[in-house]
Order: C-alpha cells, then structure tokens, then sequence
C-alpha cells in the first residue's frame, strides 16, 4: 500500500480556523466554540477550515498509529494536546462476496464501525471533542442521543474524568441505557424521539453548567467523524469506491467523510472523480428524504415516528443543508427503506455474511434493492456500505 509520499515532499505547518457553515464567513475564535450565530444567515454549524495545500504530504500521517489518531496532524490539536482515546478508528474494510454475487454487483465493500471502542462510530466523534472539552477545563458535558451517542460520551467522560449527563428516549433498548450508567453517567429518559431530548438538554443546560456536544452544534465531533473519510481513501490505497451508501439520522458521518475527501483533494492526494453519496432513511424518519424531493421546505417542522434503527429517528437534523450540499455535489441522493426491509436485511446478512449489523447498517442493504430497480446503481460500480455500529445493543427490538 502507497501510504506515505517521497521524502522529498515538504512537510507544512497547520493552521486552522472556524467559519459559518451557512455563508462560509469567519467566526471568531472562542476558548470552545458552539455553532455559529451568523448575523447574516442565522443559527448553523461551525466548521473548522484548515490551509491544507500542495505539498501537504502524507508523511505527516503516522504509519504506525493503529487508531484514528494516524491523523493526528490533519486535526484541530495542538502538539501539546493529549488525546483522550480508547483505540477508536482504523477499522476494516470488508470484502461482501456473496451478498455481491446474490444482489448482481461487482464489488461490494462494508467498512465495519462495530470495531470501535462501544462499538460504534460514534467513538471517533466523542474522542475529539471529549479531547477539546478537557483540554479547555470543561467538568461537564451533556448530550442527547438515540443510544450510541451517549454510549460513547460516556466512556470517553470516563477517561477523561469529566462528568457526563445522558438524555435519550425512554423507548431506547435497555443496554444502552445500562452502559451508560456503567461508564457512571447520570442518564435521563425523556418520551419522545430526539428531538424531545434536544429540548430537554437545552432545558437543563439553563440550570447546571455542562458543555453541549450534540451533533453539529460544535466542530470537533465532525472532525472525528472525518477520519472515516481518511481511512477509506488509504485502505483502499487511494482509489476511492463509484458509490458510498450512509445510514443517515444527524448527517455527521456523511458531511466528514465528504470534508475529508474534498481536504484531500485539495491536497491533491485524488485526482479522479470523487464518489456517489447515497444517504439511506427509514421510512418511519425521512426528514432528509422529504426536503430532497421538495415535499417540504425544510425538515424544521417534520414530525418522525420511531425505528428500528433507533440512530434514524432524527426528525429535525441541525445540519439538513450540508446534508443536501453532499448529495448536490456528489451527484447522490437519498432513499427510505421500510421496517421490514430493514428486519429482513439484518436477519438475512447474519446468516449468510456472519454479520450482525446494526439496524441501522442493514438498511443501506435494503436500499441497494430499491436503487438497482430505479437504476441509480448498476452491477459495473464499485460500493461501498458504512456500517455505523454492533447489532448486538438492539436485539431486543427485534422479534426472530
């Protein structure tokens, strides 16, 4: 694998700032900056922008870091700055042979988010920012979460030995609720979707004093989530898939990925075209799905029911523009899946893949059906699947 250029490249120095991710005007500095309030365009989130330019060569990825901190030198932290981490990043890329054969594609590919430390992608998020909360004196952080979230701040709130306050939907599988409080969270069950416990949050935030890592309402769990973006290109030695499919509820992974991509293009490490971006829905959550195709302005007022994939009960994502800019730009779209597709799909990649999921990665399985019959994907193209986390946490939503 071609992972490090000539020596010869010129390692440049990294600097970064923060910019509204709605009009791309700076933003000021701050100790721990939130989401932007933008006098021109409003409330959006803030996105870090570095000056990665030709040479930035990838000599400064550390060969031998086996985590997602490889990417240490493509991250807002200073030389200074310990990592909190649990091993998070690095993970497979797996060959789906049979599932390629059976469904009439060349090559399918699944990276596998089940590896992380709680196994989900969310540990990649929470370890950046749980790096930047400690490294600014912060004692608390609160988050609402359909599960793998608060799971995730948990632990790195444990490592890091900052508090850590938990707001999820009463309905949540009870094993999320149990790692959380075995991390030593404080867990807060509120009825609703996360929507319900987005208002909860801000609630209590006016009542005790805890920093806000909800999704997209900081920058760092973003710059987590890109590093997905950066393993993909070198594990598959800098020739990225046609088509990348993402279980899309909060949109964090699937903005990073496609930050990481255009920052490497930029850095000119790829010159081809970059991939399709597929965002898959459940169909009892689409609020993506709906804006897409113009049957509502914007997802401000959907009302989602709960799924299976508790990750997609997202009814009102703060970050639905960017969400729309990576389809727009990458010539993708989005698609909603049943419930019962979902079942079918995770029960049937257990038995013949040895896979078992999360909900939420088999819906992008039961996706790939509905776009081979609309001829939005073809057998000739290179996919690649995101499967977000470990299906073991949502067994008891599932009735055999």
């Amino acid at each position: 694998m071609d992972s490090i250029n000539s020596v010869s490249e010129v390692e440049v120095a990294l600097s970064y700032h923060y910019v509204c991710a709605g009009c791309g005007k700076p933003v000021a500095e701050e100790p721990l900056p939130t989401f932007s309030h933008c006098e021109q365009c409003g409330n959006n989130p803030l996105i870090i922008q570095y000056n990665f330019q030709p040479p930035y060569s990838k000599s400064n990825i550390d060969s031998k870091e086996r985590s997602m901190w490889r990417y240490r030198k493509f991250l807002p932290l200073a030389d200074e700055e310990e990592a909190i981490s649990l091993g998070e990043g690095w993970t497979p890329i797996l060959p789906l042979e049979k599932t390629a054969q059976r469904l009439g594609f060349t090559q399918l590919l699944l990276k596998d988010e089940s590896m992380n430390p709680t196994g989900s992608f969310k540990a990649r998020g929470l370890s950046m920012a749980v790096t930047k909360a400690k490294s600014n004196g912060i004692e608390c952080c609160i988050i609402p979460t359909a599960g793998n979230a608060g799971g995730a701040l948990s632990a790195y709130c444990a490592k890091a030995g900052i508090e850590a306050i938990v707001v999820m939907p009463a309905h949540t599988p009870s094993t999320f609720q149990m790692e959380c409080m075995m991390y030593g969270a404080e867990v807060i069950l509120v009825n609703g979707l996360i929507s319900d416990c987005a208002k909860k949050v801000a609630q209590l935030k006016t009542q005790r004093n805890c920093f806000d890592i909800s999704t997209m309402k900081e920058p760092y769990r973003l710059e987590g989530k890109k590093t997905m973006g950066y393993e993909i290109a070198e594990q598959l030695n800098w020739e990225l898939p046609d088509v990348i499919l993402y279980p899309a509820g909060g949109g964090t992974g699937l903005i990073g990925i496609w930050k990481a991509f255009k920052e490497m293009q930029s850095m000119g490490w790829l010159t081809r075209k970059l991939p399709k971006m597929i965002a898959v829905q459940a169909a009892n959550c689409n609020p993506l799905a709906l804006t897409y195709m113009g049957l509502q302005k914007d997802a401000s007022q959907y009302k989602g029911q709960p799924t299976i994939a508790n990750g997609l009960a997202v009814p009102n994502p703060f970050a639905e523009r960017l969400m729309l800019n990576v389809l727009q730009e990458s010539n993708g779209t989005v698609v909603s899946v049943t419930e019962q597709a979902i079942v079918d799909s995770w029960k049937t990649l257990a038995k013949t893949e040895g896979l078992l999921l999360a909900p939420e990665g088999a819906a992008l399985f039961a996706a790939l059906k509905d776009l081979q019959q609309k001829n939005i994907l073809t057998g000739a193209e290179n996919i690649l699947l995101l499967n977000t986390g470990t299906g073991y946490k949502y067994l008891e939503n599932l009735t055999l």
